[in-house]
């Protein structure tokens, strides 16, 4: 199988970097500063036990050519309007697109371009960042990345990524519903990155005020509410985890949204919560604390946009 993996950033150069170091067949398609960084530091991925050095192939949009079995797209979910067109000569009559976006909105905008039979049910699970020297630094053990028909059926196609992906230094997963999961995903980064980002603080420093538990816990049954709605209420296992997560006391942990927004950066306030009060509006769902939040990056994405 012949793997393009769109961005080497945190996510896609991660994963796709532990495939290539796992001897499978991956080329990164990147932007020419990314690819510069490259050659001149090196593509290196730092986990606890030490650094792993890798060649990467590496190809630029205006150097790429042929077809690939699949294509992992890992781009923030702004960029990904103008990565289609860069990924558009690479989709031959039988690939796959595995994109392993904030939200959902992104499955609509690639199958409409390309045809939702090949965009797979995809998301993956990790922290890590690149640092100064453009390294990819893995925070912490979690690396999964899920993947599965939206029937729940065992294709053979199913089996051949599955097999691709096994086996190559990080959790890789099958699901038997990843709709739900999907969702499941989306509800917890919808109530972190609103919580973060409209407080400005981390989780422990909302939970240190008074009412900052109940506003996480509320703010996290509204957004539990639009997944029910639409027919993909959490599983209550998750959902209990999920609000222990977001109410632990003293907790550092903090959304890449509200990171991004700190540093000034463009922020997913669109993939990830914006469309998120469209489906609740379209169910009947009320979501203030949600609505507050999307509010406030609206401004500051505008503001940004602006200057």
């Amino acid at each position: 199988m012949r793997l393009l993996v769109v961005g080497a950033g945190a996510t896609g150069g991660y994963f796709g970097g532990r495939l290539a170091a796992a001897g499978r067949d991956v080329t990164f398609l990147i932007r020419p500063k990314r690819a510069a960084e490259i050659a001149k530091n090196g593509f290196v991925i730092v986990d606890p036990k030490g650094e792993t050095r890798i060649e990467p192939k590496i190809v630029t949009a205006d150097k790429l050519g042929g077809v690939y079995d699949l294509v992992l797209i890992s781009v923030k979910a702004y960029s990904l309007a103008a990565a289609l067109d860069d990924i558009a000569p690479a989709i031959g009559p039988n690939t796959l697109i595995l994109p392993v976006l904030n939200g959902l909105k992104h499955f609509d905008t690639l199958s409409e371009r390309f045809g939702g039979d090949r965009v797979i049910g995809s998301f993956c699970k990790i922290n890590a960042r690149l640092d100064d020297h453009g390294r990819i630094i893995q925070m912490s053990p979690l690396h999964d990345m899920i993947y599965g028909e939206y029937d729940g059926s065992h294709t053979p196609r199913m089996a051949a990524i599955d097999a691709f992906f096994k086996g190559a230094g990080f959790d890789a997963r099958l699901s038997d519903d990843v709709g739900r999961e999907l969702w499941e995903k989306w509800v917890l980064l919808a109530s972190l990155g609103a919580a973060n980002c409209l407080m400005r603080g981390s989780i422990g420093d909302i939970i240190a005020r008074p009412g900052g538990q109940s506003f996480i816990e509320a703010l996290l049954g509204e957004v539990s509410a639009v997944a029910t709605a639409h027919g993909k209420a959490p599983n209550p296992t998750y959902l209990e985890a999920t609000r222990k997560l977001l109410t632990t006391s003293g907790s550092p942990m903090t959304a890449s949204m509200y990171r991004d927004l700190v540093k000034g950066l463009p922020v997913e306030n669109d993939e990830i919560l914006d469309d998120l009060l469209d489906r609740a509006g379209s169910v009947g769902i009320k979501t203030p604390y949600l609505h507050l939040a999307a509010i406030n990056l609206g401004i500051y994405a505008a503001r940004r946009l602006a200057e």
